[in-house]
């Protein structure tokens, strides 16, 4: 397990370095990228999952509890039991994973973090937030997005003729930017429970420079949502891919 563990932290930690990153490098104003717009932001998360994906191949990549309890659900429709102290260790890991890593980018762009004027930017680099704020109808947005994250990723995973190697991993990689151009306008596509809220948790905590509130009254959709979108997914997958 401790293998396991460490694996989805240093998978995590990687994810929100490159993804919370490449929003800082976009958003803050005194930096280079400064500008470059939403699709550069949907590239570099797709590459961050990408590389994510690469260095915790130990323990399966999951990186989010939507993955991880959408393969619980798709066991438990397949009449499998499950392994409920190892799902609550990859979640425990993709929490802190993603808390360590949204710390490094902060750290990364601490100046301009310093040089910033605007609060809600400096969150937006940390967590998402709605376009247009509907509860409801974000919760929806997560849930959708995540879907179809969680159960191409099944369906993948269940073509067994052919090995694509470090392929795979950029298949999961494109997946993402697919559904931040697809999806994304709406929320801002956490689709990971993990991403969202372990970030959050260190805007909080972090000593950032006029960084304002940290947004918890709408911190329950991209974690809320995610879920519902992952399990509906394993369920969906259980019945209708193949074991």
């Amino acid at each position: 397990m401790g293998a396991l563990f460490l694996s989805e932290v240093v998978g995590t930690a990687m994810l929100l370095l490159l993804g919370a990153g490449v929003v800082a490098n976009t958003a803050l104003t005194k930096s280079k990228g400064n500008g470059t717009g939403f699709l550069f932001v949907n590239f570099g998360w797709g590459l961050a999952v990408f590389a994510g994906v690469l260095v915790s191949q130990k323990s399966g990549a999951h990186l989010n509890p939507a993955v991880t309890l959408g393969l619980a659900a798709k066991q438990i429709a397949g009449g499998e039991a499950v392994d409920w102290g190892k799902v609550g260790v990859y979640l425990a890991a993709q929490l802190v994973g993603a808390f360590l890593g949204a710390v490094l980018a902060w750290m990364a762009y601490k100046q301009h973090f310093d040089e910033e004027p605007d609060a809600a930017t400096k969150l937006g680099v940390f967590s998402t937030g709605p376009a247009i704020r509907s509860y409801g109808w974000n919760l929806v947005t997560e849930a959708i997005g995540t879907f179809v994250l969680v159960f191409v990723i099944i369906a993948a995973g269940s073509v067994k003729s052919v090995d694509l190697g470090w392929l795979s991993a950029l298949g999961v990689g494109l997946l993402v930017v697919g559904i931040g151009a697809s999806l994304g306008g709406p929320t801002g596509y956490a689709i990971n429970p993990a991403r969202d809220l372990g970030p959050r948790i260190a805007h909080a905590v972090l000593p950032i420079k006029g960084k304002g509130d940290s947004d918890w009254g709408y911190s329950w959709v991209p974690v809320v949502g995610p879920i519902i979108g992952g399990v509906i997914a394993g369920l969906v997958a259980g019945v209708l891919l193949p074991a």
